[in-house]
């Protein structure tokens, strides 16, 4: 689903209403241009926006920070319950890529473990497929990823035998050594002298154990997995482990750039991604 195409706009101003800005509304040509303008960057098109027809009398200058998180914030859980609303639709194609990957004997995995939207919000959206189609795949959410063989492994959770723990101790300091060379690389272009921040390449970690598991419910080696993407999220955590993928755009991010990326497509279907291109690997 591209959520930001058919409900990000309305949602703003659903938070608008909701704060008690009732000067505050985004016809599409306002809100398009304060995209543009800003690079869908959403705190700059608040600011933009508020410098354009004036702040609200009643907020003081040092308070616009949070004032900006606030509506950020109303217009986050705007969003999250336009995209589980049955009238929202989903991406056009999206039934048809399903069902000719089901035909050829394709394993196909939606995993909704690393998505910024949450488990529960993305597995309502899967909903819309209805029942035989959502058979005809797998689903790897946060559960299914701890319950993975990788998910246990780097947990050092549900190995209980001598040998097992070894082996879990071995790919905890595997997984610890990698995020040591990770600073050591960032910190030889910088020039600096760091040590690791475990907390800062936890989004990583999140996504790598997401794509493994995912690869591991489909019985495919996650190097012979196609990652199709939404985002730089699921870009970054595909490089780190090797995984080809390709990025569908949405309208949060046609602008970005995904240099990684096998291919990068506008949607399903016709020119655009199909079954068909994937088994010849046509990426561009």
């Amino acid at each position: 689903m591209d959520a930001y195409r058919v409900g990000n706009r309305q949602a703003f101003n659903v938070a608008f209403r909701k704060l008690g800005l009732d000067c505050a509304n985004w016809s599409e040509p306002v809100y398009l241009d304060l995209v543009r303008k800003c690079s869908g960057d959403e705190e700059r098109m608040l600011n933009l926006y508020f410098n354009r027809i004036g702040w609200p009398t009643s907020l003081p200058t040092n308070e616009r920070g949070p004032f900006i998180k606030s509506v950020l914030r109303e217009k986050k859980n705007a969003l999250d319950e336009f995209v589980m609303s049955k009238s929202s639709p989903l991406r056009p194609g999206v039934e048809s890529f399903i069902d000719d990957a089901y035909q050829e004997g394709i394993p196909l995995v939606i995993v909704t473990a690393y998505g910024k939207s949450g488990d529960e919000i993305a597995r309502s959206i899967i909903e819309k497929l209805g029942h035989e189609r959502i058979s005809k795949v797998k689903i790897v959410g946060n559960e299914e990823v701890k319950r993975s063989f990788y998910g246990q492994l780097v947990t050092n959770k549900g190995l209980s035998s001598g040998s097992d723990e070894q082996i879990a101790k071995e790919a905890i300091k595997a997984v610890s050594a990698e995020k040591q060379k990770i600073a050591e690389d960032v910190a030889s272009v910088l020039k600096l002298s760091v040590e690791i921040d475990t907390g800062s390449s936890e989004s990583l970690e999140k996504t790598v154990a997401a794509l493994r598991a995912g690869a591991e419910y489909a019985g495919v080696p996650f190097q012979n997995c196609v990652l199709i993407a939404g985002n730089q999220t699921g870009v970054a955590g595909a490089e780190r482990i090797g995984m080809p993928c390709i990025v569908l755009r949405s309208s949060l991010t046609s602008r970005a750039e995904f240099h990684s990326a096998k291919a990068i497509m506008d949607g399903f279907g016709g020119a655009d991604l199909t079954i068909s291109k994937l088994r010849q690997k046509k990426w561009s």
